[in-house]
């Protein structure tokens, strides 16, 4: 276990103070997971380094890149964002568990038809937030550039590349792989 930085006694093999870490469930990709973390681990650093769960990316640790993008209860969240303890009882999807056993997604197929990835660092947070958009225009969210006359109160928005594009603005992809990435979310888009 790492010392926690500022404690005096993280020398002394004492581990750290009293009422700094906690345990917690994540219900990670379907399956309970129990952990004892720092109480300043964000979900992002519990994924990769406790739960070996490498397909969130670390690109800005700031909430700038969306390299992180989960799934949090359906919704897109940037993970190093998150502290892990507030997320108690979350379902937590990651890349790894948008496919159904060999059976790709269908964003996942789309990207590998469309070659919407050039390094692949971006793509995981690119496809867990391709997959929370889409569920955010299925239920009726209007994004910035969404004609106030374009949805219907209990209908989804029409999904064209310029809206794709403003919903995905906060996913970053330093490639430019943007117009590929645009076309295989047309592809799997109602």
């Amino acid at each position: 276990m790492d010392p926690i930085p500022g404690n005096d006694d993280a020398d002394t093999g004492q581990g750290p103070p009293p009422g700094t870490r906690s345990a917690l469930t994540l219900h990670i990709n379907g399956t309970a997971r129990t952990l004892t973390l720092d109480h300043r681990t964000t979900v992002l650093d519990a994924l990769r380094e406790h739960l070996g769960l490498t397909g969130a990316k670390k690109g800005c640790d700031h909430g700038q890149c969306g390299a992180c993008t989960v799934l949090v209860d359906g919704r897109r969240a940037n993970s190093c964002l998150l502290l892990a303890v507030a997320q108690e009882g979350a379902r937590i999807t990651t890349v790894e568990g948008l496919a159904d056993g060999d059976r790709l997604h269908p964003l996942q197929a789309a990207f590998l038809e469309r070659d919407a990835l050039q390094c692949g660092y971006c793509t995981p947070g690119q496809l867990c937030s391709a997959v929370g958009m889409l569920g955010e225009v299925a239920d009726g969210f209007p994004s910035h550039v969404t004609p106030p006359t374009a949805t219907a109160p209990d209908g989804p928005a029409a999904l064209g590349a310029e809206e794709i594009r403003e919903r995905m603005s906060g996913n970053l992809c330093r490639c430019g792989a943007y117009p590929h990435i645009v076309r295989a979310i047309e592809d799997v888009a109602p």
